[in-house]
């Protein structure tokens, strides 16, 4: 791996980013591997490329990129002009690779729908972030995330200057609406799940209304609230409610319209599947130079 190309602070394991492209690699180079490069290019054939962003935004995937080259040929040189988490502007040269042009040219859809993907990802965040301005609230992902690129997609948040929720069941307690409906309540679904987990799991629970909301705070055995669907009053009435006791969560209906009224009410966290599920790819291209 290459920590250069990085965001600052976002770190991500190199086993992560292998497997996944390794994986990603092995779907398209399929049984006989790149029929159509072996079939036209000159044997020994050699090339220059630039990875070029064509449009405006936050960089996200550059090690994935890299990495796509070199497994296919460790002698490929890709000389990044930038790292991950920079915002570039519509024409920006990302990256410069040379060598044998067979490699280049199987891996170069790879290593284009991962940064593609991936900074898609992060320019959405930097989007959201940026709307909500020097309100206190952090913009936090959620697990509605593609299968198998969690991981990646989560790292991507962070790119943008967001921030993750857990990353899977196992992080920590969050009882939602089924969970309280199938246990008999707020207070026993509190209840059993403080007695059933270590003391350094957290517990968050969602509720709909102030009234739920009040059985949360008389319990005693939550560390954070999510507070689901309920418009930006409500949400201010809870904040003065809870008085800074739990850390508060708000979630439903947060969109680049809404995100910004929503931090005005106070509430720490702002989380938002649309953040990596709608996320549109940003449009990057691999340009040959012979």
């Amino acid at each position: 791996m290459d920590p250069t190309l990085l965001a600052p602070g976002a770190a991500i394991s190199p086993l992560v980013i292998d497997v996944a492209v390794r994986r990603a690699l092995d779907e398209d180079l399929g049984r006989a591997g790149d029929i159509t490069s072996a079939a036209t290019l000159p044997a020994g054939a050699r090339a220059r490329a630039k990875l070029v962003a064509r449009k405006a935004g936050t960089i996200a995937g550059l090690e994935c990129a890299r990495r796509a080259f070199l497994m296919l040929d460790e002698k490929i040189a890709f000389r990044a002009r930038h790292r991950d988490g920079d915002q570039v502007a519509a024409g920006t040269l990302l990256a410069e690779i040379e060598g044998a042009a067979a490699p280049i040219l199987s891996a170069e859809r790879t290593a284009l729908n991962f940064l593609g993907r991936l900074s898609g990802v992060a320019t959405l965040t930097a989007a959201y972030v940026a709307k909500i301005g020097n309100a206190k609230a952090r913009v936090v992902c959620t697990r509605k995330t593609t299968p198998g690129l969690r991981a990646l997609e989560k790292y991507a948040v962070r790119c943008g200057g967001g921030h993750n929720h857990r990353f899977g069941l196992d992080d920590a307690v969050l009882i939602k609406d089924n969970h309280i409906a199938v246990a008999g309540g707020v207070k026993p679904a509190l209840d059993k799940a403080r007695a059933a987990v270590g003391h350094l799991v957290k517990i968050e629970i969602e509720v709909d209304s102030l009234a739920q909301l009040k059985d949360v705070l008389a319990s005693g055995k939550a560390d954070a609230v999510l507070l689901d669907n309920m418009d930006t009053k409500t949400l201010a009435e809870a904040v003065k409610l809870v008085g800074g006791k739990l850390v508060l969560e708000a979630s439903g209906g947060v969109t680049l319209d809404t995100v910004a009224a929503i931090a005005a009410t106070g509430v720490d966290l702002i989380s938002s599947g649309a953040l990596i599920h709608s996320a549109p790819s940003l449009d990057v291209a691999l340009d040959v130079e012979i």
